[in-house]
């Protein structure tokens, strides 16, 4: 805390926290600043459990005189107040309360705001409160209460005590952020997503699909694990190589309006067939027919 602060007309000088002649040296630096701001100004010296001794005050006031300001009054326990009147000061009673009890008193004190809930929040409350007051019902007049469904159990081969199925965990998508430099490879068991270029050289390799907002002009291999559905997306689909599963596009030839558009490759008729995206759709349809 500052050792000097405003209050009211004069100064208050704040001594509790600190030894004084440590916090002496602090207010002559800081009343040194501006030599003549605080003249004509009184000041109120504050004390905590450690009364000031009398030689410790005169050095204060002749501190003080030397930038225009009196020495006023004393604040503090009751402990100080002889030494005040001593001094012919005045004094004023200053609990000391311990800095923690201090907080504690301050965040007391703050005023609490509740702050006002959504209609969505409000009906949330108001279906949690229903169910709480329906568990409760149950439980009194012995109604069953619904359980969730456990696992599905299968019988073992040899016809013992059924075993839980786990369900297949469902591969996760990996996300790449930036450009795939040549010479490296990204791996992954599951969908694949670039946001960035794939330059020559680079290469990427995935159980699932293959996503790349960019340009893909390195090496791409969808369905890595023998998955005919999987497809490679690209905004600019110019590929070294392009595997889906087991096949290998053919090099076709295409124009610079064509390579242009984002592109999709995805197996049709044995065959790795690259179509437009916006397209996809109405291919799709007519494969249906």
């Amino acid at each position: 805390m500052a050792v000097l602060r405003g209050k009211g007309r004069g100064i208050e000088l704040d001594f509790s926290e600190r030894p004084f002649d440590e916090a002496l040296t602090e207010l002559e630096e800081r009343l040194a600043v501006n030599p003549g701001f605080y003249a004509g100004s009184t000041a109120t010296a504050v004390f905590g459990s450690i009364a000031p001794r009398e030689e410790q005050l005169d050095t204060l006031r002749a501190a003080l005189a030397v930038f225009g300001v009196a020495l006023e009054s004393l604040s503090g326990p009751a402990a100080i107040e002889p030494l005040a009147t001593q001094a012919e000061l005045g004094f004023e009673l200053r609990e000391v309360v311990p800095e923690m009890d201090l907080l504690a008193r301050r965040r007391a004190n703050r005023p609490r705001k509740e702050a006002p809930l959504s209609e969505a929040a409000r009906s949330l409350a108001a279906d949690f409160a229903g169910a709480r007051a329906d568990l409760a019902a149950r439980r009194s007049s012995g109604l069953p209460i619904r359980q969730f469904t456990p696992p599905v159990a299968r019988r073992s081969i040899s016809g013992g005590a059924p075993v839980l199925a786990a369900a297949p965990a469902q591969p996760a998508t990996e996300y790449h952020l930036g450009t795939v430099r040549g010479g490296q490879s990204l791996h992954h068991v599951g969908n694949l997503v670039v946001v960035g270029d794939v330059n020559p050289g680079a290469e990427l390799v995935a159980s699932g699909d293959i996503l790349v907002f960019g340009a893909l002009r390195g090496v791409a291999h969808a369905g890595a694990q023998g998955d005919l559905h999987a497809r490679v997306y690209a905004l600019r689909l110019e590929p070294t190589q392009l595997r889906i599963a087991t096949l290998i596009a053919a090099d076709e030839r295409r124009s610079a309006d064509e390579a242009s558009v984002p592109e999709v490759a995805q197996v049709r008729d044995g065959r790795i067939a690259i179509v437009p995206y916006d397209r996809l759709a109405e291919i799709s349809e007519e494969k249906r027919r």
